[in-house]
């Protein structure tokens, strides 16, 4: 694949970003992409390796060696064909997964891997601008009709996958916009918004039905909804998130990343946010705690609102630097990320554990903390404990909670459906169908908190779980 010597010949290149200063004076993408020339060298580095494990450690099993050699033979038509061939959204994965495939890249072996994400997302963005992304409109219809609760990327890539099988597909939504966490939970600067505006065209001329500010089990009984349509679909992710159980959780200005992060999208659309609910960090000394990607995410928003200061803490030991291939490749390794918003000015500190929260007048001043350290047991267990003597403070007027999730929500929907619930607190749904035959579940809310691609692989094959009840056989990929 690729050029036979491009490997040796040609260096990986990536995107580059703005300069720091500049892009958190706004919420706009920031990211400036290669040029064409550029990136038929990218395309032209994939090498025969043999064995592609880059296709393996992508969720969506997408067709890399391929596309990459088709870009580097200007053949970008075709490349689009492929990469559409598993993936409904690669302008979704090409810029917000962390791409699994990169770290499976035989060339990764060198610390250099192909520029897998850039390339995708490049055929994408030609494809849309050359208008070569059109409706699949069935031929045939069904007379069946799917309701899929959750407008998240497994709800929309289940919704489009039925809808080009010939049902008839409505999506409900409960946020008066379509589009799950991608809209509400990834801020603007990483995904603007019109990037799920134009797929939601394309998935409208297709025949499927948006159902904004709909509530299933809460202003809608689900049970009408079972009676109206042959199939329902759960896609409304794991969004039980993580508490934080010490003294002074209470205090305001303590809350869920998911709080905080919506409001800014809600302000970049023009909507109004209430004064009594409004959450911000301009001026504000900001702790954010947990080091993941909403971690992360709760850090650029916060500089761009104007923060006095931003700290992000992790209760895990610092990653190393650079993982031991021979130990980790092609499996994704256990290794210091820097992402772009912890660039734009943020202290980071781990191995630290928070035993509780002081305020005055009911509002966060400081955070105390305290060092750990983790040690195995004899049967390999990590146990962390305290370091006597450690303990310190932090000053805070906002604290962000950005710690992961535990399991869907079960007030409403899930209590009214009475489903099964599996050892982890998710929708128990080993082949995709829960515990009512008709009803079929898919994404965060089957396998627990992930990824934008593990969810649009879920998507997908349950459209193709649900096809098969419905018509006897599916010819939907999966």
């Amino acid at each position: 694949m690729g050029k036979m010597t491009g490997f040796m010949e040609f260096t990986r290149q990536e995107r580059s970003y703005a300069p720091a200063s500049d892009r958190i004076q706004h919420y706009q993408e920031f990211i400036t992409p290669l040029t064409e020339s550029e990136l038929t060298q990218q395309g032209a580095r994939c090498m025969d390796c043999g064995i592609p494990y880059c296709h393996n450690a992508c969720p969506l099993n997408n067709i890399i060696p391929d596309w990459n050699d088709l870009v580097y033979q200007g053949q970008w038509k075709e490349a689009v064909r492929v990469l559409h061939s598993t993936n409904n959204f690669p302008e979704f994965t090409g810029r917000i997964c962390p791409a699994p495939c990169e770290a499976a890249c035989t060339l990764n072996l060198n610390d250099q891997p192909v520029t897998i994400k850039t390339i995708e997302e490049a055929i994408i963005e030609k494809a849309w601008a050359e208008n070569w992304i059109q409706p699949q409109i069935p031929i045939h219809r069904s007379e069946k009709r799917v309701a899929i609760i959750g407008s998240g990327p497994a709800g929309l890539a289940c919704a489009q996958q039925l809808a080009r099988a010939g049902h008839e597909v409505v999506v409900y939504e409960k946020n008066n916009r379509i589009g799950g966490l991608m809209r509400y939970g990834i801020p603007n600067f990483k995904l603007e918004k019109q990037i799920i505006d134009r797929r939601m065209a394309q998935m409208q001329a297709e025949g499927v039905t948006f159902r904004p500010n709909s509530h299933i089990g809460v202003n809608i009984p689900a049970k009408r909804l079972l009676k109206k349509f042959d199939v329902m679909v759960l896609t409304g992710g794991s969004e039980k998130p993580r508490d934080l159980p010490v003294p002074g959780r209470e205090l305001k200005g303590t809350y869920f990343a998911l709080d905080f992060l919506p409001q800014q999208t809600r302000r970049v659309f023009g909507d109004d946010v209430p004064e009594d609910i409004s959450i911000t960090a301009k001026d504000k000394h900001v702790v954010v705690i947990g080091g993941g990607d909403t971690g992360s995410d709760c850090i650029g928003t916060s500089i761009r609102q104007g923060a006095a200061s931003v700290i992000q803490l992790e209760i895990l030991p610092k990653a190393p630097e650079k993982e031991n291939k021979s130990l980790t490749w092609p499996n994704w390794p256990n290794k210091l990320r820097t992402s772009s918003s912890h660039e734009e000015g943020c202290e980071r500190q781990w191995s630290i554990s928070t035993k509780s929260i002081e305020g005055e007048n009911g509002q966060v001043s400081k955070i105390h903390l305290v060092k750990v350290e983790w040690q195995q047991d004899d049967k390999g267990r990590w146990k962390m404990s305290e370091i006597e003597g450690s303990e310190f403070e932090l000053k805070a007027d906002l604290v962000l909670l950005a710690m992961g999730f535990m399991h869907p929500i079960y007030e409403g929907l899930l209590e009214e459906l009475g489903v099964a619930l599996d050892e982890r607190g998710n929708v128990k749904a080993p082949n995709y169908q829960t515990s009512s035959d008709n009803i079929f579940t898919a994404g965060d809310m089957r396998r627990g908190q992930s990824l934008v691609v593990w969810a649009i692989q879920e998507g997908r094959q349950a459209a193709h779980a649900v096809d098969k009840y419905l018509m006897g056989v599916s010819e939907l990929p999966m």
